[in-house]
């Protein structure tokens, strides 16, 4: 035993305490975001992220991730073994230590630490994972034994016990969420299996299982394995994408204690999709390791086009913005002591790795090019074209967005706006039509409220450059009511309005022009969505009016509800004859047959039915009660979670490319709601 200690360097010596466990319980959203769906799949991340550990320290090459029947999940590796030895300060097992003591683990002690790099950086997952779970089963095979220790919520049920041999090793963590503490304890397999693909593409040659069986029928089996690392991650990236050059750029490099590893491959997008990591933690706001590579890109980018003629003037050189259209890049650094600003690991903050991966990409992708002319020509021709390209959208912005224009002296026409100046307080309703925006502008707060109304469908700005973008009249006119400019001169501070509320019929014109606005957000005001500005507005489906009774429903589920309400409060408020309870269900059951036919305005046992087709049907003061008012209405805000799922579904529903279209409508049309 005291042999594999000596061989591993990982034992109860490794094992440091900073604090203890009392407050996650109190305050769970601390340490794992919600009590939601997301963080209930957060304690998953926390437990499997230890394993991943393992596997970037070389120790582990398999895990496996079972959901069980009874909505407790195990999460197993094969690496070493949490150490199950009495740690000298605390006269604890170290596998007890790590479970009830917050940032206690094998990742604080720098060199004598039992991890160089590591995802899980605070030492809080387990014990957090143990804190909220109703019950959690550690067992631990190492040092020839195997090892189990049960908790509730927390609290150690009895000691470390050796429950046989075993010649394995490894670590196995069985948790049942505590019902208690999350909003749900059901786990959603399609979100488990996103993101363990998208590390095992950033730790390589790991084999990862996850295995369903809550189904009593059968178990559901997935693995995945990737050899190529982000080259395979880029590969997938751009599978329903047409590619400008068939071999993909692919660098792996240590740097002193840091390890690098990028690929690109160039498609014919106007948009750029890259993704940035540090110890396999997705950095949304990029940091040191994305302005390294981007300096190195165009820098050896403009030297190999200059060498070869494709640019001759000094004024020609490729800016930026010219490099990235059209790239999908993955940049994975994984470094021994990762600095992150802010909780959320958003942005990487070391500054050496700037130049790390500056040096690493500069030598490696130059090579590339001189390596592969065909692919070189096939990235440069890309490049060029999209300088030209910028050039024309230039002069159409400076066109459409003259001096003074993005300061409300020239407002669009169509736009009534509110009187406040207040952009905080302020509210844009991007309405379909003439009539619906004649009702919001009518039945609208003027001090904080201001109407667009969009003359039929915008232009589907996925496959638009800028140049014939701004020539679309509709696009024209909403850029210049937000006052945020566009393309790299964007500038969220401008805002004129802090809610932009999407509001069209329900209708399936209406849905589309919904989703040609939420493309236009996505693709040319992504911050505006990630702040959370964009709300779409949820009109009621009907109208039910029985005297002075009124009811507004906004599904047919809620109308069926609220014909049953009405019913049985005119059979308790008739006099005279009374009707049994079996008459009445009867009377309620034909209301509603006969409400599933119903168009337009119908009368249903006394009840007036109005449904609503578009919202220029609607009144204002109709409007306003149901859709415009603060203190009633019902919004709803649009985010983007998942970034690379997001991109493939606009990629998908809104390109060029037919066959994914009609492969996802084929897959999809049983879930289709139809109003025809």
């Amino acid at each position: 035993m005291a042999e594999d200690k000596k061989k591993s360097g990982y034992s109860a010596d490794n094992i440091s305490v900073l604090e203890g466990l009392d407050p996650v319980r109190k305050r769970p959203g601390m340490y794992i975001g919600s009590t939601g769906p997301e963080g209930l799949h957060h304690m998953i991340w926390e437990v499997v992220d230890n394993c991943f550990d393992e596997a970037m320290a070389g120790h582990a090459n398999k895990i496996t991730i079972i959901l069980n029947n009874d909505k407790s999940i195990s999460v197993k590796d094969n690496g070493r073994g949490i150490p199950v030895d009495i740690h000298k300060q605390f006269k604890v097992s170290a596998l007890e230590l790590v479970l009830t003591k917050l940032h206690a683990g094998g990742k604080f002690g720098g060199e004598a630490s039992g991890y160089k790099v590591s995802g899980g950086l605070h030492g809080v997952g387990v014990s957090v994972v143990n804190a909220l779970s109703d019950l959690l089963e550690a067992r631990v095979e190492r040092d020839g034994g195997e090892f189990v220790q049960i908790y509730k919520r927390g609290i150690p049920q009895g000691p470390v016990k050796q429950v046989g041999k075993s010649k394995n090793h490894g670590t196995t963590i069985t948790f049942t969420a505590d019902p208690t503490i999350f909003t749900t304890v059901e786990f959603d397999l399609k979100y488990i299996l996103d993101h363990l693909r998208q590390q095992c593409y950033l730790t390589k040659g790991i084999h990862v299982e996850i295995i369903d069986e809550r189904k009593q029928a059968q178990h559901d089996v997935y693995g995945y394995y990737f050899e190529g690392g982000v080259a395979s991650y880029v590969r997938h990236l751009n599978h329903t994408k047409q590619i400008k050059h068939d071999a993909i750029f692919y660098v792996v490099k240590d740097v002193d204690v840091v390890n690098i590893e990028v690929s690109i491959q160039y498609t014919d997008d106007y948009k750029e999709t890259v993704l940035a990591f540090a110890n396999n933690i997705y950095n949304p706001e990029g940091g040191s390791h994305i302005m390294g590579f981007r300096s190195a890109l165009t820098r050896v980018l403009n030297n190999y086009a200059r060498a070869k003629g494709y640019i001759k003037e000094k004024d020609d050189n490729l800016s930026g913005e010219d490099v990235r259209e059209g790239l999908t890049a993955v940049i994975s650094v994984k470094l021994p002591e990762p600095q992150f600003e802010g909780q959320t690991k958003a942005k990487l903050g070391n500054p050496e790795i700037r130049g790390y991966v500056e040096t690493v990409v500069n030598e490696a992708l130059a090579t590339f090019l001189e390596e592969h002319p065909r692919d070189a020509e096939g990235i440069i021709n890309k490049c060029v074209l999209a300088q030209r390209a910028r050039a024309a959208a230039r002069a159409a912005r400076d066109t459409v967005l003259r001096k003074g224009a993005l300061e409300g002296m020239t407002l669009p026409g169509k736009l009534t706006d509110c009187a406040s100046r207040d952009a905080t307080q302020s509210e844009l309703y991007i309405v379909e039509g003439d009539s619906a925006g004649g009702s919001a502008k009518q039945g609208r707060d003027r001090e904080f409220q201001a109407i667009l109304p969009l003359k039929g469908k915008i232009l589907n700005v996925e496959r638009a450059r800028l140049d014939k973008m701004l020539s679309n009249n509709e696009v024209k006119n909403i850029l210049i009511a937000l006052g945020t400019n566009i393309g790299e001169m964007f500038d969220i501070s401008k805002l004129r309005y802090h809610r932009i509320v999407i509001m069209t019929d329900a209708d399936v014109d209406g849905a589309h022009i919904r989703t040609l606005l939420l493309t236009l957000f996505y693709r040319y005001f992504p911050e505006l969505i990630s702040k959370k500005h964009i709300y779409i507005a949820q009109p009621p489906l009907f109208r039910l009016e029985m005297g002075k009774e009124i009811r507004y429903c906004y599904s047919e589920e809620e109308r069926d509800i609220y014909i049953v309400e009405l019913m049985k409060l005119k059979a308790e408020r008739t006099k005279g004859k009374k009707k049994d309870v079996k008459e009445i269900e009867a009377e309620i059951e034909a209301a509603a047959e006969d409400a599933d036919e119903a168009e337009g305005a119908t009368n249903i046992g006394g009840i007036r039915i109005t449904r609503y087709k578009g919202l220029g049907e609607m009144n204002a003061e109709q409007l306003w009660e149901t859709t415009m008012d603060p203190a009633r209405r019902m919004m709803k805000v649009v985010t983007a979670d998942d970034a690379v799922q997001a991109d493939q579904a606009f990629d998908t529903l809104m390109g060029t490319e037919v066959a994914p279209r009609k492969k996802f409508i084929q897959t999809h049309a049983s879930n289709a709601s139809l109003d025809i």
